[in-house]
Parts: C-alpha cells; sequence; structure tokens
C-alpha cells in the first residue's frame, strides 16, 4: 500500500553573499506502509501492518550557471526485501568534466559520506546534528495575494 507524488520542475536558491545562483531539480515522494507478513487472512493482515514511512526516490540534479559545478544525485527507494530506507548516492562534477571529482553516499536524513579522487574519505554532512533555524518570512499582511503563506493560509488554519 503505497502512494505516489512525481515532482515536476525546477527550483532556484541564490546564495546572495556569493552572488550564486542554483538550479535544482526534485525527487519523487512517497508515502508507504507495507503487510509484515504474506499468505493470511485479510482480516488478520489489517491488524499487523507496519508503521508507515516517507521515502524520496528518484533522480535530482544541482546546476550553477555561475561556477559551472554541478551534482547528479540519486534516491534510492527501499527494496521489497532487505535493504535500507532512506538512502542516497550523489557524484559532484567540475565545469567541463565528465568524472566526478566527488562521490557522495549515506542517507539523506542522516550521515552522508564523501569520497573524493585524491584518496581522501570524509563525512560529507551529519543532518542531525545540524542546527535548526528558524525561516524568514514577511508577514501574511505584508505577502501579495498570490505568496505561498498567503495563498494557502486557509488550508494551513484548518489543517492545524
Amino acid at each position: 500500500m503505497s502512494i505516489g507524488v512525481h515532482n515536476i520542475g525546477q527550483g532556484c536558491v541564490t546564495c546572495l553573499d556569493y552572488d550564486e545562483h542554483y538550479i535544482l531539480t526534485f525527487p519523487n515522494g512517497y508515502g508507504r506502509q507495507v503487510n509484515a507478513l504474506f499468505g493470511i487472512s485479510l482480516f488478520n493482515a489489517l491488524s499487523i501492518l507496519t508503521v508507515p514511512w516517507i521515502e524520496l526516490g528518484g533522480e535530482c540534479s544541482i546546476n550553477c550557471s555561475k561556477t559551472g559545478y554541478n551534482a547528479s544525485i540519486v534516491f534510492h527507494t527501499k527494496p521489497f526485501y532487505g535493504g535500507k530506507k532512506h538512502r542516497i548516492t550523489a557524484e559532484i562534477f567540475s565545469p567541463n568534466d565528465k568524472k566526478p571529482f566527488c562521490s557522495i553516499e549515506g542517507e539523506w536524513n542522516g550521515v552522508m559520506y564523501a569520497k573524493y579522487t585524491t584518496g581522501e574519505n570524509a563525512v560529507f554532512i551529519d543532518t542531525k546534528k545540524m542546527p535548526t533555524i528558524k525561516k524568514k518570512v514577511r508577514k501574511l499582511e505584508d505577502q501579495e495575494d498570490f505568496e505561498s503563506r498567503c495563498l494557502w493560509k486557509d488550508v494551513t488554519y484548518n489543517l492545524k
């Protein structure tokens, strides 16, 4: 039992300190829940469903037109038997290079490790140790009619 959302389009992230703009694509999202046992009656099956989980899957890219650096990222979905949830692999390329100078693997919601062509291995990022940064958004009354928070305020209120 699952549901999938295929994200289309792209996003733009701007790093103001460096005057860099990154164009990125998004992974697909999945809500999953599977039976823990097979070959049992439907009545019994309903009582032993596993805990549902959210996972990301598919390929994404990040490109910086100013520097020419780019990355290819793969979010791996959990296989039916065995395997781990939340796995990610990525390759980072210098401008005009066909071979990556860095490969990354790990869990997108945990620790990711980098392996460089120089032979160096290091922790790329540990998301569990990252501080939470509060979003900076304008007050609702200062937003235009079609800005996201203003447009969706009634839905957000009713969901809460």
